[in-house]
């Protein structure tokens, strides 16, 4: 079934729904929060080290509003407005003001949730939960996506050289998406587009469709997801990222098994992950090891020798149910003229090995 078409009569039914409410509650509202601060040091070969106050090292550093109102008939409307911050510089983190998330949201238990505005791609929603390291700090897969002028691919290929080009990864703006109900026998799925509105790819406007399928029992889950956009600069096609993943518990540990892949014109970009989160006393080890294979060709620009591969580890140990402490260790090993690098390392090390470390502290409100 066509995405537009499913998407809008899911809206019309939810708002239908509404109309013939006729019980109605007071809205609540909640401001929440991440304050997350470490000591960052990273080496790149040939470079030197470099130390930084970092902010973000184990969750990003964000603040938020969030609402929520019953409408009787098993209805509700909500709101969610969520901005990241550089907690070492009190600064915004993005271009927008609620760069992480600006929607509103109609929903009921028998038609799912239709919502509006800026949110999450599926694939980045799915490999987030892949991700030990929450997508962030110097052990965090997305070290592995760079669209740098000395790292060609098909990131590069698509989105040009401006990181905030890399928007349809995580990102985007005038969406619309379904979510499917719970209580579909463990199955669940999602429906995401956007509109581009004439913006320019480095404004994050972008043409977006994708979806997630996925089925969630107690000891184990499975998740298909797929995001495929266009801006001004995908003259050769639409950009393809394709994500699947496996997890699940292993004695104490949750272990998952992930694959991402995203094609451009005749470039690709395959990143494996493996990971584990192990419980200790008050406190969680993790590991990753994430492997990126490039193949074909952007232009005359062969892709095959330029792999890298990261090992993360790290520690998380709970203080309180909001406040923790934490360490992270990660190493790349770049192959060919590859170039990615630890967070806030400095210089090209295209061929070389960078290696970061940091501590820090965590505390949610």
């Amino acid at each position: 079934m066509n995405a537009h078409i499913f998407t809008l009569s899911a809206a019309t039914a939810l708002l239908a729904s509404g109309l013939a409410t006729s019980s109605f509650a007071q809205s609540s509202v909640t401001v929440f929060g991440v304050a997350d601060a470490s000591l960052r040091s990273v080496s790149n070969s040939g470079f030197g080290t470099l130390r930084t106050l970092a902010s973000g090292g184990n969750s990003t550093s964000r603040f938020g509003f969030r609402g929520r109102e019953d409408l009787g008939s098993e209805l509700a409307a909500s709101f969610h407005l969520e901005a990241g911050m550089r907690l070492d510089t009190g600064t915004n983190a993005g271009t927008q003001f609620f760069d992480r998330r600006s929607t509103v949201s109609l929903s009921s238990k028998a038609w799912g949730e239709v919502r509006l505005g800026r949110d999450q791609v599926p694939t980045h929603t799915a490999w987030l939960r892949a991700d030990p390291f929450a997508f962030v700090g110097v052990a965090s897969t997305g070290n592995l996506q760079s669209v740098t002028a000395s790292n060609p691919g098909p990131l590069r290929a698509a989105f040009g050289t401006t990181p905030s080009a890399l928007t349809p990864l995580s990102r985007v703006g005038n969406s619309v998406q379904w979510i499917a109900p719970g209580g579909l026998g463990g199955f669940v799925g999602q429906v995401f587009v956007a509109a581009r509105e004439g913006g320019k790819s480095v404004e994050g406007a972008h043409k977006v469709r994708a979806m997630q399928l996925g089925y969630e029992a107690e000891m184990v889950y499975v998740t298909l997801a797929t995001t495929e956009s266009e801006n001004d600069l995908t003259t050769a096609g639409r950009f393809k990222d394709r994500l699947v993943a496996v997890g699940g518990k292993l004695g104490g540990a949750t272990v998952t098994v992930g694959l991402r892949s995203f094609a451009y014109g005749n470039a690709r970009q395959d990143n494996t992950l493996l990971a584990a989160v192990v419980p200790f006393g008050a406190g969680q080890f993790k590991a990753s090891w994430l492997r990126a294979n490039l193949s074909g060709a952007v232009g005359a620009v062969k892709l095959g020798a330029n792999d890298a591969q990261q090992w993360g580890l790290g520690y998380v140990h709970s203080l309180s149910r909001r406040t923790a402490l934490y360490g992270t260790w990660s190493r790349i090993d770049n192959d060919g003229s590859a170039n990615f690098i630890v967070p806030d390392g400095a210089g090209s090390i295209a061929g070389r090995t960078s290696t970061g470390w940091e501590v820090g502290m965590r505390h949610t409100f």
